[in-house]
Protein backbone atom coordinates (compact mmCIF):
# COMPACT_ATOMS: atom_id res chain seq x y z
CA UNK A 1 0.00 0.00 0.00
CA UNK A 2 1.23 3.37 -0.87
CA UNK A 3 1.72 5.52 2.53
CA UNK A 4 1.05 8.54 0.21
CA UNK A 5 -1.86 7.95 -1.48
CA UNK A 6 -4.85 10.46 -0.32
CA UNK A 7 -1.97 13.34 1.52
CA UNK A 8 -1.10 16.43 -0.10
CA UNK A 9 2.86 16.08 -0.81
CA UNK A 10 4.67 18.77 -2.08
CA UNK A 11 6.78 17.24 -5.29
CA UNK A 12 9.29 18.30 -8.31
CA UNK A 13 7.73 19.20 -12.02
CA UNK A 14 9.82 16.92 -13.59
CA UNK A 15 8.75 17.03 -16.83
CA UNK A 16 6.14 18.26 -19.77
CA UNK A 17 4.15 15.79 -21.78
CA UNK A 18 1.41 15.94 -23.88
CA UNK A 19 -1.34 15.45 -21.52
CA UNK A 20 -0.05 16.57 -18.72
CA UNK A 21 3.23 16.61 -16.16
CA UNK A 22 5.29 14.05 -14.52
CA UNK A 23 5.93 14.86 -11.09
CA UNK A 24 8.26 13.53 -8.50
CA UNK A 25 9.41 13.40 -4.90
CA UNK A 26 11.82 11.38 -2.47
CA UNK A 27 8.57 8.90 -2.47
CA UNK A 28 8.35 8.31 -6.05
CA UNK A 29 6.63 9.73 -9.03
CA UNK A 30 3.17 10.37 -10.33
CA UNK A 31 1.56 12.05 -13.09
CA UNK A 32 -0.60 15.60 -12.77
CA UNK A 33 -3.09 15.41 -16.04
CA UNK A 34 -3.61 18.83 -17.34
CA UNK A 35 -7.63 19.32 -16.19
CA UNK A 36 -6.14 18.76 -12.61
CA UNK A 37 -3.18 21.25 -12.98
CA UNK A 38 -4.77 24.50 -11.31
CA UNK A 39 -3.07 27.61 -11.17
CA UNK A 40 0.64 26.39 -12.37
CA UNK A 41 2.73 28.68 -13.51
CA UNK A 42 6.54 28.97 -15.76
CA UNK A 43 8.94 29.12 -13.33
CA UNK A 44 7.04 26.63 -10.82
CA UNK A 45 9.62 23.91 -9.55
CA UNK A 46 7.47 22.25 -6.67
CA UNK A 47 4.20 22.39 -6.34
CA UNK A 48 1.85 20.69 -3.50
CA UNK A 49 -0.46 18.13 -4.97
CA UNK A 50 -3.01 15.79 -3.55
CA UNK A 51 -1.98 12.22 -4.74
CA UNK A 52 -4.92 9.87 -5.55
CA UNK A 53 -5.01 6.44 -7.37
CA UNK A 54 -7.43 5.93 -10.40
CA UNK A 55 -9.24 2.74 -11.53
CA UNK A 56 -6.42 1.65 -13.17
CA UNK A 57 -4.31 1.54 -10.22
CA UNK A 58 -2.21 4.55 -11.74
CA UNK A 59 -1.11 7.30 -8.90
CA UNK A 60 -2.29 10.83 -10.25
CA UNK A 61 -2.30 14.43 -8.47
CA UNK A 62 -4.42 17.50 -8.36
CA UNK A 63 -3.34 20.96 -7.19
CA UNK A 64 -6.99 21.10 -6.20
CA UNK A 65 -5.95 20.60 -1.71
CA UNK A 66 -8.90 19.17 -0.06
CA UNK A 67 -10.06 20.16 3.13
CA UNK A 68 -8.81 16.42 4.58
CA UNK A 69 -6.60 13.70 4.22
CA UNK A 70 -6.50 10.07 4.83
CA UNK A 71 -6.65 9.24 8.24
CA UNK A 72 -7.83 12.96 9.81
CA UNK A 73 -11.15 14.76 10.07
CA UNK A 74 -13.29 17.25 8.37
CA UNK A 75 -16.31 18.56 6.84
CA UNK A 76 -18.09 17.39 3.24
CA UNK A 77 -20.83 18.13 1.41
CA UNK A 78 -23.00 15.76 -0.35
CA UNK A 79 -23.43 16.02 -3.85
CA UNK A 80 -25.37 12.61 -4.82
CA UNK A 81 -26.96 9.90 -3.48
CA UNK A 82 -26.84 6.87 -4.96
CA UNK A 83 -29.15 4.08 -2.99
CA UNK A 84 -26.83 0.98 -4.81
CA UNK A 85 -23.32 2.42 -4.07
CA UNK A 86 -23.40 5.36 -1.16
CA UNK A 87 -22.84 8.94 -1.24
CA UNK A 88 -20.57 10.88 -3.32
CA UNK A 89 -19.44 13.56 -1.16
CA UNK A 90 -17.54 16.91 -2.17
CA UNK A 91 -14.11 17.18 0.01
CA UNK A 92 -12.94 20.53 -1.28
CA UNK A 93 -10.66 18.78 -4.63
CA UNK A 94 -11.69 18.67 -8.34
CA UNK A 95 -13.60 15.18 -7.85
CA UNK A 96 -16.55 13.48 -5.66
CA UNK A 97 -15.60 10.77 -3.39
CA UNK A 98 -17.77 7.95 -2.09
CA UNK A 99 -18.71 7.59 1.37
CA UNK A 100 -19.72 3.40 0.50
CA UNK A 101 -23.64 2.48 1.47
CA UNK A 102 -22.52 -0.03 4.34
CA UNK A 103 -21.30 3.28 6.33
CA UNK A 104 -24.68 5.19 5.92
CA UNK A 105 -27.34 4.77 8.33
CA UNK A 106 -28.92 1.35 7.96
CA UNK A 107 -32.57 3.24 7.28
CA UNK A 108 -32.28 5.07 3.74
CA UNK A 109 -34.86 7.49 5.28
CA UNK A 110 -32.29 8.88 7.30
CA UNK A 111 -29.24 8.81 4.82
CA UNK A 112 -28.25 12.56 4.10
CA UNK A 113 -29.81 13.99 1.08
CA UNK A 114 -27.74 17.13 -1.51
CA UNK A 115 -25.95 19.75 0.18
CA UNK A 116 -26.25 17.91 3.30
CA UNK A 117 -22.99 18.66 5.72
CA UNK A 118 -21.20 15.42 7.11
CA UNK A 119 -17.73 15.50 9.59
CA UNK A 120 -15.96 12.65 8.00
CA UNK A 121 -12.92 10.35 8.05
CA UNK A 122 -11.04 9.52 4.92
CA UNK A 123 -9.31 6.13 4.30
CA UNK A 124 -7.81 3.80 2.16
CA UNK A 125 -9.34 0.30 0.95
CA UNK A 126 -7.00 -2.54 0.06
CA UNK A 127 -6.19 -1.13 -3.66
CA UNK A 128 -5.06 2.13 -2.40
CA UNK A 129 -8.93 3.70 -3.31
CA UNK A 130 -9.96 6.83 -1.47
CA UNK A 131 -12.99 6.45 0.44
CA UNK A 132 -14.69 8.40 3.48
CA UNK A 133 -16.84 7.76 6.21
CA UNK A 134 -18.84 9.07 8.95
CA UNK A 135 -16.70 9.87 11.77
CA UNK A 136 -17.36 7.78 15.34
CA UNK A 137 -18.60 8.98 18.16
CA UNK A 138 -15.79 9.27 20.01
CA UNK A 139 -14.10 10.99 16.92
CA UNK A 140 -16.48 13.90 17.27
CA UNK A 141 -15.39 14.85 20.48
CA UNK A 142 -12.88 17.56 19.54
CA UNK A 143 -16.10 19.31 17.51
CA UNK A 144 -17.68 20.84 20.77
CA UNK A 145 -17.13 22.92 23.27
CA UNK A 146 -18.88 23.07 27.17
CA UNK A 147 -22.16 24.12 27.06
CA UNK A 148 -22.35 24.20 30.73
CA UNK A 149 -23.68 27.59 30.72
CA UNK A 150 -26.62 27.02 28.29
CA UNK A 151 -29.71 27.77 29.95
CA UNK A 152 -33.00 25.58 29.90
CA UNK A 153 -35.34 26.24 27.36
CA UNK A 154 -32.60 27.98 25.24
CA UNK A 155 -33.63 27.66 21.45
CA UNK A 156 -30.62 26.20 19.79
CA UNK A 157 -30.07 25.33 15.86
CA UNK A 158 -27.27 23.21 13.89
CA UNK A 159 -27.13 19.80 11.94
CA UNK A 160 -27.30 16.13 12.84
CA UNK A 161 -23.88 14.56 13.01
CA UNK A 162 -24.46 10.35 14.49
CA UNK A 163 -28.01 9.70 13.38
CA UNK A 164 -29.38 6.70 15.38
CA UNK A 165 -32.82 4.53 16.45
CA UNK A 166 -32.42 5.14 20.53
CA UNK A 167 -30.99 8.96 19.75
CA UNK A 168 -29.20 11.80 17.48
CA UNK A 169 -26.31 13.67 17.93
CA UNK A 170 -26.28 17.20 17.24
CA UNK A 171 -23.45 19.86 16.78
CA UNK A 172 -25.30 22.99 17.42
CA UNK A 173 -24.07 26.86 15.55
CA UNK A 174 -22.46 27.57 18.87
CA UNK A 175 -20.62 23.65 18.74
CA UNK A 176 -22.38 22.55 21.30
CA UNK A 177 -22.82 18.55 21.60
CA UNK A 178 -26.66 17.84 21.92
CA UNK A 179 -28.06 14.50 22.25
CA UNK A 180 -31.45 13.67 20.76
CA UNK A 181 -33.63 10.50 22.64
CA UNK A 182 -36.47 9.10 20.65
CA UNK A 183 -39.16 10.46 22.49
CA UNK A 184 -37.78 13.64 22.22
CA UNK A 185 -38.59 13.88 18.14
CA UNK A 186 -41.61 12.94 16.02
CA UNK A 187 -39.47 10.95 13.60
CA UNK A 188 -35.44 10.67 13.47
CA UNK A 189 -33.97 12.96 11.50
CA UNK A 190 -31.83 12.02 8.59
CA UNK A 191 -27.75 12.78 9.17
CA UNK A 192 -26.38 15.99 8.20
CA UNK A 193 -30.17 17.44 8.52
CA UNK A 194 -30.69 21.16 9.94
CA UNK A 195 -32.73 21.20 13.15
CA UNK A 196 -33.75 23.61 15.66
CA UNK A 197 -34.26 22.65 19.24
CA UNK A 198 -34.43 23.60 22.58
CA UNK A 199 -32.47 22.67 25.34
CA UNK A 200 -34.06 20.48 28.15
CA UNK A 201 -31.37 19.41 30.47
CA UNK A 202 -27.49 20.89 31.02
CA UNK A 203 -25.64 17.61 31.89
CA UNK A 204 -22.90 17.80 34.70
CA UNK A 205 -20.19 16.72 31.44
CA UNK A 206 -20.72 20.03 29.82
CA UNK A 207 -23.40 18.74 27.00
CA UNK A 208 -26.85 18.96 26.27
CA UNK A 209 -29.91 17.14 26.04
CA UNK A 210 -31.85 18.27 23.29
CA UNK A 211 -35.69 18.23 22.23
CA UNK A 212 -36.94 18.65 18.63
CA UNK A 213 -40.86 18.79 20.32
CA UNK A 214 -42.75 22.08 20.98
CA UNK A 215 -43.31 22.92 24.48
CA UNK A 216 -46.39 20.70 26.22
CA UNK A 217 -48.52 23.25 25.99
CA UNK A 218 -47.70 24.17 22.28
CA UNK A 219 -48.18 20.54 21.27
CA UNK A 220 -51.70 20.72 23.33
CA UNK A 221 -52.99 23.77 20.90
CA UNK A 222 -51.85 21.13 17.82
CA UNK A 223 -53.45 18.29 19.27
CA UNK A 224 -56.98 20.55 20.44
CA UNK A 225 -56.50 21.42 16.80
CA UNK A 226 -56.40 17.86 15.45
CA UNK A 227 -59.68 16.37 17.12
CA UNK A 228 -61.55 20.14 16.45
CA UNK A 229 -60.77 19.40 12.70
CA UNK A 230 -61.43 15.50 13.14
CA UNK A 231 -64.77 16.16 14.82
CA UNK A 232 -66.44 19.02 11.72
CA UNK A 233 -65.36 16.15 9.69
CA UNK A 234 -67.50 13.74 11.48
CA UNK A 235 -70.68 15.36 12.07
CA UNK A 236 -69.69 16.68 15.61
CA UNK A 237 -69.67 13.39 17.22
CA UNK A 238 -67.05 10.55 17.27
CA UNK A 239 -67.04 7.62 20.00
CA UNK A 240 -63.85 8.25 21.48
CA UNK A 241 -63.42 9.97 25.06
CA UNK A 242 -61.26 9.70 27.97
CA UNK A 243 -61.64 6.08 28.71
CA UNK A 244 -61.26 4.81 25.35
CA UNK A 245 -58.62 2.87 24.25
CA UNK A 246 -55.16 4.04 24.04
CA UNK A 247 -54.19 2.24 21.08
CA UNK A 248 -57.51 3.46 19.42
CA UNK A 249 -56.86 7.55 19.93
CA UNK A 250 -53.24 6.71 19.00
CA UNK A 251 -54.35 5.41 15.39
CA UNK A 252 -56.82 7.77 15.16
CA UNK A 253 -55.20 10.93 16.01
CA UNK A 254 -51.32 9.84 16.18
CA UNK A 255 -51.22 10.84 20.08
CA UNK A 256 -51.22 9.32 23.26
CA UNK A 257 -53.91 9.20 25.68
CA UNK A 258 -52.57 11.48 28.16
CA UNK A 259 -51.91 14.21 24.99
CA UNK A 260 -55.69 13.32 24.20
CA UNK A 261 -57.22 14.57 27.14
CA UNK A 262 -55.42 17.13 27.76
CA UNK A 263 -56.43 18.63 24.43
CA UNK A 264 -60.12 17.45 25.41
CA UNK A 265 -59.52 19.64 28.45
CA UNK A 266 -58.42 22.65 26.41
CA UNK A 267 -61.12 22.29 24.32
CA UNK A 268 -63.99 22.00 26.98
CA UNK A 269 -62.17 25.06 28.74
CA UNK A 270 -62.65 26.96 25.55
CA UNK A 271 -66.04 25.84 25.32
CA UNK A 272 -65.65 24.17 22.19
CA UNK A 273 -67.18 20.43 23.12
CA UNK A 274 -69.44 19.25 25.35
CA UNK A 275 -68.57 18.77 28.71
CA UNK A 276 -66.53 15.71 29.24
CA UNK A 277 -68.47 12.08 28.30
CA UNK A 278 -66.17 9.21 28.59
CA UNK A 279 -66.75 7.31 25.69
CA UNK A 280 -67.42 9.92 23.26
CA UNK A 281 -66.99 13.37 21.68
CA UNK A 282 -69.29 16.24 20.85
CA UNK A 283 -69.04 19.90 19.43
CA UNK A 284 -70.87 22.27 21.05
CA UNK A 285 -73.63 23.45 18.19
Amino acid sequence: MNTQIGTIQKMQLEEKVTDGWVLKNAFGTAFLPDENAHNIVDDDTKIEVFLFTEKDGKIKATTALPKIEVDTYGWGIVKQIDTKFGAFIDIGTDFNILLPKDDLPALESVWPVEDDPIYLRMKKDGKDRLLVIPAKEHELDDLFIDASHANLNDAVQGWIIRAGREGSVMLTEERYRGFIHYSEREKEPRLGAPVSGRVIEVKDDGTLNISLLPLKHERMDDDAKKIYAYLEAHGGTIPIGNKSDPELIKNTFGMSKSAFKRAIGRLMKQGDIKPEDQQITQLKK
